[in-house]
């Protein structure tokens, strides 16, 4: 159920959507300047893959319960796969279950707002306590993603934001991650303007700039009680 079958021509559509942010030179510095601890970039990564496999062998139970809900209550897939931009700017496939009526993975992709009424009724649930995030451990043990790090954004709306905002292509100096210093400061939930991007935007690179495994353990212990209950996820 939640094994990759993305087609040759689902690879090539993602290769083509690669953004290219590193004209500047600003990402390729920021990624160097990451990547020259390397003991430290593998133990991180070790440490993703450890949690990520104990978590999904503990979470199973959850996970088949959720997808019978969403089975049952409407139609459609019960994983949503989604183009998200991760590190270097090169895009992957990122999984969450299903919480909306529709499937939206194209040239326009329309946020989240309170009250939506693409949202399905477990879906509701399913967002408010991240729950809909889990099937992203997957994620994390491909290599697409890390525990912590910038959430990933729609393709569409990294070029979008890319565009209007300075040094946005810093976010792609690391892997994305399903939790990040901008969600347990309650950066998230509605676009109103653009400011709210760019506070999204800020803390993300004061995320890479202070990295540390501490940083990160700090941010994960942060996030456990914004699961239970979070005014900004919905």
């Amino acid at each position: 159920m939640f094994s990759n079958t993305g087609s040759a021509v689902q690879q090539r559509c993602l290769a083509e959507e690669s953004l290219d942010f590193s004209s500047t030179g600003e990402l390729v510095h920021l990624t160097n300047n990451i990547h020259a601890q390397p003991a430290i970039s593998r133990t991180k990564r070790s440490i993703d893959i450890v949690i990520a496999l104990v978590a999904l062998t503990f979470l199973l139970p959850l996970f088949a319960i959720v997808a019978v809900l969403i089975a049952a209550t409407s139609p459609g897939p019960i994983i949503f796969r989604q183009h998200r931009t991760g590190l270097g700017g090169r895009p992957f496939e990122l999984r969450k279950f299903r919480t909306m009526y529709v499937v939206e993975n194209g040239d326009t992709i329309r946020h989240a707002t309170r009250g939506d009424s693409r949202v399905t009724p477990i879906g509701a649930i399913l967002r408010a306590t991240s729950i809909d995030e889990l099937p992203q451990l997957i994620n994390v043990l491909r290599g697409d993603m890390s525990l912590v790090g910038p959430r990933p954004h729609a393709v569409a709306h990294d070029r979008h934001y890319g565009a209007l905002i300075n040094g946005y292509a810093r976010r792609f100096a690391v892997r994305p991650g399903i939790t990040g210093l901008a969600q347990v400061r309650g950066l998230r939930g509605e676009i109103h303007q653009l400011s709210c991007m760019e506070r999204r935007v800020n803390a993300d690179c004061e995320y890479i700039e202070r990295w540390s495994l501490g940083w990160d353990l700090r941010i994960i212990l942060l996030t456990i009680p914004r699961m239970l209950g979070d005014p900004h996820a919905y």
